[in-house]
């Protein structure tokens, strides 16, 4: 039996973060966050001021940063523990609510270790002790409403995507006012994140006919807005947020593919911000997997109004759309355009490649992969070589 699973509630719009309100009968709630960009631009404040407006005692704990640790995990989760709450909010990019997620799992079960949960749809029954709430700041990672959380062991230098059920938020919480206040940079990165997800969800293995509509209406809505947010629009960015969203919905229950599997493991070791690696794969990746669903990717340029007579016309043209994207929004279209150096790439290539076969979402890629044909992936993707294999 196949399973589409999503929060409970959404909330959206300009000063959505007032929702909050309807947590009455909670008493306790626990504020996951990053650095301080919450807290300069008030969103932080305002989250607190609304929660003890509805009759909660709040503690705020800062500082998760981006990549979160094991170690983040677990003292997050001690301190879960000290202040007992029965309501978890995450507010911030990805990292403060993949974060949190994991936090959640080791405050309601103590005794379990990260081997415990690594693996995908192996945690325990949550929401023994709390519910969990999710304001994302960005427009890419959609984990507001997934249910994934990615987690870095620092002492190998391996993302962990945390997959269960279990840890899809409750209550998704997206206030169009926090996502005007991203960097260039940033709305670019976490937007090809965005397309990344939905385009890898419209050809996984577990898609379905409730997963399809919404990663297509993503693509649609990314290729019309993501320029023009990237540009400060303001309407282009509120456009981006709900797409985002979109994307999450599909991918979460769709699952993704190796560009996303390479992405873990190479953000990792380059130390480069996760979407710009999805925006140097996915290419390569359209290109790798077009040999075994073309006519999807096909689909996808027909929906976008992309030139093309033939299945490989219409995948060729989607293939040149992403790269003008990429350069429309400053993104170099290789590792080594990205600052990698050739020693750097050639010492841990082989490394990356077998890691990334064991990624969990490499399972869900349309075409199987093996170490070697990872390998000459990753190389295409360094070089700027078409996969052609």
């Amino acid at each position: 039996m196949a399973r589409f699973t999503l929060p409970r509630d959404i909330y959206f719009g300009s000063g959505a973060i007032n929702e909050l309100k309807n947590l009455k009968g909670h008493k306790k709630a626990f504020i996951v966050t990053g650095g301080q960009s919450m807290r300069k631009t008030g969103f932080l404040q305002k989250t607190e001021d609304v929660l003890k407006a509805a009759g909660m005692e709040t503690r705020i704990y800062e500082g998760v940063e981006p990549d979160p640790s094991i170690e983040r995990v677990f003292d997050g989760a001690k301190a879960m523990r000290e202040f007992e709450p029965d309501v978890i909010v995450a507010i911030g990019g990805g990292s403060p609510m993949d974060a949190a997620k994991a936090m959640w799992v080791f405050y309601e079960y103590p005794e379990k270790t990260f081997e415990d949960i690594k693996d995908p749809f192996t945690m325990p029954k949550l929401r023994k002790k709390a519910i969990f709430v999710a304001i994302p700041s960005t427009s890419g990672t959609a984990s507001e409403v997934t249910a994934f959380s990615v987690i870095t062991d620092y002492s190998t230098n391996i993302k962990y995507p945390l997959a269960d059920f279990e840890i899809t938020p409750d209550i998704a919480v997206l206030d169009s006012d926090i996502a005007m206040t991203m960097p260039k940079k940033l709305t670019a990165h976490t937007g090809m994140d965005a397309l990344t997800h939905a385009i890898e969800a419209y050809v996984a293995s577990n898609r379905s006919g409730f997963s399809d509509p919404l990663a297509l209406q993503a693509i649609s809505d990314i290729f019309d807005s993501l320029v023009d947010s990237y540009n400060g629009d303001a309407k282009a960015r509120e456009k981006m947020h709900i797409a985002q969203c979109l994307a999450g919905m599909s991918f979460s229950n769709a699952l993704l593919g190796i560009a996303h599997s390479i992405a873990h493991k190479t953000g990792a070791v380059f130390h480069l911000p996760h979407g710009c690696c999805n925006a140097i794969l996915l290419p390569y990746v359209i290109q790798y997997n077009s040999r075994v669903c073309m006519d999807r990717y096909a689909n996808i340029a027909r929906i976008l109004g992309l030139p093309g007579n033939t299945d490989k016309q219409l995948t060729d043209s989607l293939v040149e759309a992403v790269r003008s994207l990429n350069k429309k929004l400053g993104i170099a279209q290789t590792y080594k355009d990205n600052g990698v150096s050739e020693e750097m790439f050639k010492a841990n290539v082989k490394t990356i490649a077998a890691n990334a076969v064991l990624d969990p979402c490499t399972a869900s890629n349309p075409r199987p992969t093996d170490a070697e044909m990872m390998e000459k992936i990753i190389n295409c993707a360094y070089y700027g070589e078409d996969v052609a294999f």
